[in-house]
């Protein structure tokens, strides 16, 4: 083979690679001469997990130090059960979700299980190959940034979400601004949905704008 046919050969290659890589974001970082293959969610489980601990041993210790804008919340599922063992069940980091308060709203009434919830919402993964703000796997609004003049909230049933989410709805009060971080195990534990991929921790911003006993409306 002539030094002209392996320098198009190499050529085509890279184009072809050029080509998958459009096709196929978010799924693979992949293709070079060397066939190295670079994947989008390496190691994940190991990552996310790392992730978790990290941020649950420093959520701790801020709140420890008197930082009332972080607090880990139970997962609501477990609040409020009343055992006769002489010890109380203890729980892992792992059965509690981690919340930054971004702002306090002016209700002072939550979501029950049973009601319906009026929510601006955005959810993403953490950080992976070439997503370094994670991927932004859903949300309520259109456009990059949140306006609160043009967006429309969204409208679920709190009993329909996952347990993570569900759990921070019912600590919200209207007007609540929260970062929720979700573990897997009370998201898409190990078998993920759609984008979000297995053992994912979810980090979800959200807006608290109304909820509705069951048989009354939401307003728009």
């Amino acid at each position: 083979m002539t030094k002209k046919t392996k320098s198009l050969l190499r050529h085509a290659a890279g184009i072809l690679c050029l080509g998958s890589l459009l096709f196929t974001a978010g799924v693979f970082t992949s293709c070079s001469e060397d066939n190295d293959t670079v994947e989008e969610y390496a190691d994940w489980q190991a990552k996310n997990d790392a992730y978790w601990n990290n941020l649950y041993t420093a959520t701790q210790q801020k709140i420890k130090g008197g930082d009332t804008s972080w607090k880990t919340i139970l997962n609501y599922t477990f609040q409020n059960q009343k055992s006769d063992a002489k010890t109380p069940p203890a729980y892992g980091p792992e059965s509690h979700i981690i919340v930054h308060v971004e702002q306090n709203g002016t209700g002072t009434k939550s979501p029950l299980y049973s009601d319906s919830v009026s929510v601006h919402y955005m959810g993403r993964m953490i950080p992976s190959a070439t997503y370094t703000s994670g991927l932004i796997f859903d949300k309520s609004w259109s456009g990059e940034t949140f306006n609160a003049a043009t967006s429309r909230p969204s409208h679920f049933l709190t009993q329909g979400l996952v347990d993570g989410f569900a759990t921070a709805l019912q600590a919200m009060h209207r007007g609540d601004h929260w970062t929720v971080y979700i573990p897997y195990q009370l998201g898409y534990g190990r078998q993920g949905q759609g984008q979000v991929q297995a053992y994912s921790v979810l980090i979800f911003d959200i807006r608290l704008v109304d909820f509705a006993h069951p048989g009354r409306k939401l307003k728009d």
